[in-house]
């Protein structure tokens, strides 16, 4: 392979992308060495087991992620901003369209949301870590090598470009030669094996690891909708991993699993892909749920409205999840009889995600609310979901679909429901908990600036698009008509609009950790209801001293009013913990070369670094390391420590 073939050339872009790589490396590496701080970064971040500073580890990477993907929308706003643009061309058009959508919901929506769950799920419940500290290490850099090796495909091979659903035959061999398509099905593969076994590791957590005494109807609603999620990612990602592994043998070894030509089924992809890619609308959106729930509660100062009825919608809906896959493709043909069963499961879900609604409105009511930047995040996402909900269940009739299915109606009705779900939430629950990750809040005057540039750029983005859909202007174009312009003109400004948003917002970062004040109790908000608020800050890296016994919902708001801690100084007992090991990290070190190396169908790479896997598997198998234990005294000073006695 000759230079210029394995890197990207002839874009102006992508050489300004290559720059900024470039620099930023070597910026980090100067950092890393001037301050001495490789022994820092191996020791407590890439050998790390603790849930605590992966699901930081993994938010850090979905904010670069959101930053990624966030170029590429405005990139393409601005070629659709005005008829017969030329800031992109049709190839480097569909390649941004296509790492947009996969960037978004692969590689920032569900590891910010995973990030969120490892940091706060163990809290809530009163558990000291995850039930597999090793597996859910070895996830973390699953997802961030997969995140890698999808991302350096612009720069090195070419991007994918067949759409982030890679519909068959476009995604085949013959219509898409090339590595492009191949990091997509490898960066995907191995992001999901981690998403996988964090799906298994959660389940095993919440089911086996609950504080004592701590039913499964007196948990918090956010470690129930990570419960019901981790059940939806167990039954769902095997048919993503299957459906990717037969593409991969199409394309790489000349398998004809969804080629014509070979008697297979180009339909049976979007089978696949669907009856996975619709559960995953819900895997980000149900985290989502939960995690407005606690904001709300918390700022309402209120238990929330219909606990139980929140905790039966959200199993109906992943359930009916499972039931509704067809409804992306309506228009294929499929028949009456199919489209009206799929029509009416699809609209069914309408139904819990209704109560839940009326659940969060139901909290408010007659509440005094305290107007944080974290509850004006939640406040913003009740309407603008109503608005994606609505005209879903639009979209949820087979016969009023074939005039919307193909057009920018659709495209506004999912950014509605997955940024006012999903985005909204990440924003909200970072600001909720971002004291406990860190110790200090984040500064409310930019978090207010940054809250309106994103919610009002967001609905002038997107709501003009409805419109211009029903106008017919079809999705998956890169350059529009004179008609459409005025609209896709505001469209575009609230595009930009939301990116000043994302960058106040990482500025608010920046300014908070040099300027706010450190925390001096575990309850930061002094609204806390569940046990996260009830450690220290920051919390120990065995989060409890001494394990609380939970008798009810909200079990935080009743240690306080009996004037109680989770610290019981004479019932502490020796803790026992997992050592940290740089195993995770070498393991899935070895399966990104090896993933790069079939990208390009180095099979001497490829082999190679599988069997280097196996080697750590090996090694693995015979680590007897059964961790370490915390004594009395040392909990005893860190506990008075932290809380000041």
């Amino acid at each position: 392979m000759q230079l210029d073939e394995f890197f990207v050339t002839g874009e102006p872009l992508i050489y300004a992308g290559m720059v900024s790589i470039a620099l930023v490396t070597i910026s980090l590496l100067f950092f890393l060495t001037y301050y001495k701080k490789w022994g820092w970064l191996w020791r407590e971040w890439l050998t790390t087991v603790d849930h605590k500073k992966i699901g930081i580890m993994y938010i850090l990477s979905a904010l670069a992620m959101l930053f990624r993907g966030g170029v590429d929308a405005m990139m393409m706003r601005t070629q659709l901003a005005f008829p017969n643009m030329n800031f992109l061309n049709a190839q480097h058009y569909d390649e941004i369209f296509t790492t947009h959508g996969t960037v978004m919901i692969i590689f920032m929506a569900m590891p910010f949301l995973i990030g969120l769950m490892n940091f706060v799920v163990p809290l809530q419940i009163g558990a000291r870590d995850v039930a597999f500290p090793y597996l859910n290490a070895l996830s973390f850099w699953s997802f961030l090598f997969g995140a890698m090796l999808f991302n350096i495909s612009f720069v090195i091979g070419g991007s994918p470009d067949a759409g982030w659903t890679s519909y068959t035959p476009l995604a085949g061999a013959a219509m898409s030669p090339g590595p492009g398509q191949n990091f997509y099905l490898l960066g995907l593969q191995l992001s999901g094996i981690g998403t996988l076994a964090t799906g298994i590791n959660f389940m095993v957590t919440i089911l086996k690891m609950r504080a004592p005494k701590m039913r499964m109807f007196q948990m918090p609603i956010f470690t129930w909708s990570t419960l019901i999620t981790s059940f939806i990612i167990v039954f769902a990602f095997p048919i993503l991993t299957v459906a990717l592994a037969l593409m991969t043998l199409d394309r790489i070894f000349g398998a004809q699993f969804f080629t014509l030509t070979g008697e297979g089924m180009p339909m049976m992809w979007a089978n696949l892909f669907w009856m996975w890619g619709h559960p995953e609308v819900y895997i980000v959106i149900l985290p989502a749920f939960g995690i407005f729930s606690e904001v709300i509660s918390a700022f309402a100062r209120k238990q929330l409205f219909g606990y139980k009825a929140m905790v039966w919608a959200i199993i109906l809906i992943a359930g009916l999840s499972f039931l509704v896959w067809v409804h992306h493709f309506f228009t294929m043909g499929a028949g009456a009889f199919v489209n009206s069963v799929f029509s009416i499961s699809t609209m069914l879900i309408a139904v819990p995600t209704g109560v839940k609604i009326f659940n969060w409105l139901g909290t408010l009511y007659k509440s005094k609310i305290n107007n944080t930047v974290a509850m004006m995040w939640a406040l913003a996402f009740i309407p603008s979901f109503v608005i994606g909900g609505v005209t879903g269940v639009m979209l949820g009739m087979a016969s009023a679909d074939y005039q919307f299915h193909n057009t920018y109606f659709l495209v506004a009705h999912f950014h509605y429901v997955l940024i006012a779900g999903t985005v909204f939430a990440c924003f909200s629950g970072l600001v909720f908990w971002y004291p406990k990750m860190f110790g200090h809040k984040l500064n409310e005057r930019l978090g207010r600036w940054s809250f309106w540039f994103f919610v009002i750029g967001f609905h002038v983005c997107f709501f003009p698009q409805y419109f211009v859909g029903l106008d017919g202007m079809p999705r998956r174009v890169f350059t529009i008509i004179p008609e459409w312009m005025p609209l896709n003109i505001i469209s575009t400004v609230g595009a930009f609009g939301m990116g000043v948003g994302f960058a106040i917002f990482v500025f608010t970062i920046l300014y908070s950790y040099r300027y706010s004040e450190r925390e001096k109790t575990g309850d930061s908000w002094d609204n806390g209801r569940t046990l996260e608020w009830a450690t220290s800050t920051p919390v120990p890296f065995y989060n409890f001293a001494t394990l609380p016994h939970i008798d009810s919902q909200d079990a935080y708001v009743k240690l306080k009013q009996e004037g109680k801690t989770t610290f019981e100084e004479d019932k502490v007992e020796p803790i026992h913990m997992p050592s940290n090991t740089g195993q995770p990290f070498i393991m899935m070190a070895f399966m990104f070369v090896s993933g790069f190396g079939l990208v390009f169908e180095w099979m001497w790479m490829a082999i190679g670094g599988l069997l280097a896997v196996f080697v750590m598997m090996i090694i693995r198998s015979f680590d007897y390391d059964e961790g370490f234990h915390v004594d009395v005294d040392e909990i005893k000073r860190t506990e008075r420590s932290a809380r000041r006695l």
